[in-house]
């Protein structure tokens, strides 16, 4: 990844000129002639080429058609449109503190019906109690020296975690077992936090699978990730947001998810997994 949304940005717009060039050259034709099917300006297709400038989603349709690449089509659309947003540097979304990051994503939120959440690391944001996002979130301004707003950002992410079970919305969560037992707040932010835990795991709309330590693996402990619907998926870099929106990207996503989930313990399983993790605070 690139240091900085601008670099990252043209970085992505490259990515999609070398698609492109790949297809024209798997299609046996040079830019010129490549020009002359589309019926524009050789100078144009140099331009996309060169990432000099970014093709509209009519043009990738047709570059996509003429190259005999019809379902290539729409992966490149989705990238093409996401590039702006595909990495953004939290130094940038951060700026003037974190509720902005935690109610930028509402709309995101409302539109979504079928949340898919996997965590390495922490308890996912939907499950987090007040104790728990607040002693997060504090280290999360710590670290990235941003404005003092953790209230503000814990009500904010309370208040957008509730649209998850409203609406006839459905969570399903996997986490490692780690996430049981990496210390955030002090050993009663974390017994409530676990309290919650099974608490919310009753309630018909959320699944919640927890992936033993001692399970055999398919599937390495990867970054953790978001999927909302079909349609998006979303990682946390230490230093950046990414966010996936290609047809293609999101069903690996979406293909790894299912692996996870495939490994984890439910119901009363689960639940002896939390318990023995409360047992362990002392």
């Amino acid at each position: 990844m690139s240091t900085s949304p601008s670099s990252s940005v043209q970085a992505a717009r490259m990515a999609l000129a070398a698609r492109l060039g790949e297809l024209m050259r798997d299609a046996g034709l040079k830019g010129g002639e490549l020009s002359v099917l589309c019926g524009w300006h050789a100078a144009k297709t140099s331009r996309i080429l060169n990432a000099k400038v970014a093709p509209s989603d009519s043009d990738i349709r047709v570059w996509c058609r003429i190259c005999g690449a019809d379902d290539q089509a729409e992966d490149l659309v989705a990238s093409n449109r996401a590039a702006d947003s595909l990495y953004v540097e939290w130094r940038r979304i951060t700026r003037t503190g974190l509720r902005h990051a935690q109610e930028a994503r509402v709309p995101l939120y409302v539109r979504t019906s079928h949340f898919r959440a996997y965590s390495s690391r922490v308890v996912p944001g939907a499950l987090q109690t007040k104790g728990y996002a607040s002693a997060l979130l504090r280290m999360v301004a710590d670290v990235r020296q941003t404005p003092d707003d953790v209230s503000d950002a814990v009500d904010a992410r309370l208040a957008r975690s509730r649209l998850v079970y409203e609406g006839g919305r459905r969570l399903v969560a996997v986490v490692e077992e780690s996430v049981l037992r990496y210390r955030v707040g002090d050993e009663e932010v974390m017994a409530g936090q676990l309290g919650h835990l099974l608490t919310v795991m009753s309630l018909p709309s959320v699944s919640l699978g927890i992936i033993p330590f001692t399970t055999p693996r398919t599937v390495w402990p990867t970054e953790s990730f978001n999927v909302f619907d079909d349609r998006q998926a979303g990682t946390e870099l230490l230093s950046a947001q990414v966010t996936v929106t290609a047809p293609s990207d999101v069903a690996l996503y979406i293909q790894v998810f299912a692996r996870f989930a495939g490994l984890a313990v439910h119901g009363a399983a689960a639940r002896a997994l939390i318990t023995a993790a409360v047992d362990a605070l002392g």
